[in-house]
């Protein structure tokens, strides 16, 4: 293996093995990663040797216009980026060495990621969950050595412990379903659920561990302004600085909360009646599944008829949560909507719904209304957002690290850099079917109220990990001007602490877009094509926009 791309992509999966299972790559599905001291010194040490390796078979050229010219020069330069930041993160409190949710997350996705789809006979995939949940006591015990007695911020240590609640869930009971589910050999069923009740007691204990250790202050979640910035340069390939993104996001964010409360009143009231509105607007019950797939079939009907990007023909299928997850996942990151593998075929793709509650659908169906099928489950993720986004980086991108980079995987994408593209175009394509008067009056409010929430989370990334917002004060605006409970407001902050530099590329990455596209416009005037433009856009695969925008004008500065 002399190619340094090829190493690192092997580099990538072996030393990230559930990365790997939701990528699609199932030579370590059998493997949890190594986290011990030794473990992450030599992933570093790797990572450092491969930066070298890259720098001298690719290095990197004067003119990224050359990147459109050779796929490796670019997947080299996402490459580095990758491993700078990664080594910058290792050796920071937001790594594995300071963040206890990385490893709970880690340990309970490394089993749902083989219960989830069936890309293997359900024997290969219940011996690797095997072979997984007797790894993680050891796993566990790594952490323990990692943190030692560090005190350990108080808002990562709940997250932890409620992925720990959702782990008990999922293995003194959802394994077990799992297994009754399928016609799984009983002696693998047998040692399964033994297994399954050793990974049980793991969480317990890890738990326990959690609770009686020094806490650190909610300040020490902040990451500073050298790894931020090493995020929005290297990451996110923006060649704008922190302070001049901040004072457009907080200008833009005043302007858009303006707009959002303008549009409320022509619309009849203020924004929380328009929520009253959009809630009592819901399908019956005997309706809610086929809700779905009727707002599906309209978006695609609607988007192929102004022709304005390619849609292939890569269906969705509604259905409710699998009963051996349906517990659990109120307590994890379980997506309803997780990208499909790229390296794994599918016919349809299954995207998971909650169930309707017996006991109390009217309150269900009033928070999974009309608008809320239409704008977060159809347009945003499962129609002309992120499912075809996916696909186009999956069967165009002539990037390999533009396939695999957003893949969901067990707390966040696979690669950071592949975040502008894809939160980026789907909250785009949801603003694109308002352009195409594919919204009602009352859901272009909510669109509008989801601007104004994207902008928040700007500039409370920009703000707070450079130590010029509080935590207090970071939940206090997303309050303020979003309208959030407060204990949503901190679920926010809490996600935007773990992940710097995450939260602010729905604004960057959908904001890039819509320059780019203003620019060529005007450049281009009558021969500019809208669909041309999506599908070239969408051809890069996921890697970051301010980049595609370089290559796309020709401006190499």
């Amino acid at each position: 293996m002399s190619d340094p791309l090829e190493r690192f992509i092997d580099h990538y999966h072996r030393r990230r093995p559930v990365n790997a299972t939701f990528t699609g790559l199932h030579d370590y599905d059998a493997c949890l990663p190594d986290w011990s001291a030794a473990g992450l010194a030599a992933i570093d040490d790797e990572m450092r040797g491969l930066i070298a390796q890259l720098d001298e078979r690719y290095p990197a050229p004067d003119d990224v216009g050359a990147f459109r010219d050779d796929a490796n020069l670019l997947d080299a330069e996402l490459a580095r980026s990758f491993c700078e930041i990664q080594l910058s993160e290792n050796a920071s409190s937001h790594g594995m060495r300071g963040n206890p949710a990385l490893w709970t997350g880690e340990a309970v996705f490394s089993v749902i990621s083989l219960m989830i789809r069936d890309f293997a006979p359900i024997d290969d995939r219940v011996r690797s969950a095997i072979s997984r949940m007797q790894a993680i006591p050891t796993f566990f015990e790594q952490a323990r050595q990692c943190f030692d007695e560090r005190p350990l911020p108080g808002p990562w240590v709940a997250k932890a412990l409620r992925d720990c609640e959702g782990a008990h869930l999922l293995l003194s009971h959802g394994v077990h379903v799992w297994l009754e589910s399928e016609p799984v050999d009983s002696r693998n069923a047998s040692l399964a659920r033994s297994s399954a009740s050793i990974a049980a007691g793991a969480f317990r204990a890890f738990a326990d561990w959690l609770r009686e250790g020094p806490v650190a202050p909610d300040s020490a979640t902040a990451c500073g302004t050298a790894h931020y910035d090493l995020l929005l340069r290297r990451g996110h390939q923006t060649q704008r600085p922190r302070s001049e993104l901040l004072a457009e996001a907080r200008e833009r964010l005043d302007a858009e909360s303006g707009r959002l409360e303008s549009m409320a009143s022509d619309a009849g009231g203020s924004w929380p009646n328009v929520q009253e509105r959009l809630a009592a607007d819901h399908p019956a019950p005997e309706e809610y599944l086929d809700a779905f797939a009727r707002e599906w079939r309209a978006c695609h009907r609607t988007i192929v008829d102004a022709d304005v990007v390619t849609w292939p023909d890569w269906p969705i299928a509604y259905q409710e949560l699998p009963p051996y997850t349906r517990d659990a996942a109120p307590y994890l990151y379980y997506l309803f909507y997780r990208s499909p593998a790229p390296l794994d075929s599918y016919d349809a793709y299954v995207y998971v719904v909650s169930p309707l509650p017996a006991a109390d659908p009217e309150s269900h169906l009033r928070t999974w209304n009309k608008s809320v099928i239409k704008l977060n489950h159809v347009l945003h993720h499962g129609g002309v957002g992120h499912h075809l986004q996916n696909w186009h980086a999956y069967h165009r991108a002539g990037s390999r690290i533009g396939k695999i980079a957003a893949v969901d995987c067990a707390n966040r994408i696979g690669m950071f850099c592949g975040g502008t593209m894809a939160e980026g175009w789907a909250c785009y394509a949801t603003g694109l079917m308002g352009e195409l008067q594919g919204l009602t009056s009352l859901e272009r409010v909510a669109e509008q109220h989801a601007n104004v929430r994207q902008l928040a989370r700007a500039v409370v990334d920009l703000s707070f990990h450079s130590g010029a917002m509080s935590f207090d004060e970071a939940v206090s605006l997303f309050v303020g001007h979003t309208g959030m409970p407060p204990t949503a407001a901190r679920a926010e902050v809490v996600k935007a602490s773990m992940f710097p530099g995450t939260a602010v590329m729905y604004w960057l990455g959908t904001q890039a877009i819509l320059d780019l596209r203003q620019h060529l416009h005007s450049r281009l005037g009558d021969a500019f094509s809208l669909k041309g433009f999506h599908d070239e856009l969408l051809g890069f695969g996921s890697i970051p926009v301010p980049l595609i925008a370089r290559l796309m004008t020709g401006d190499a500065a």
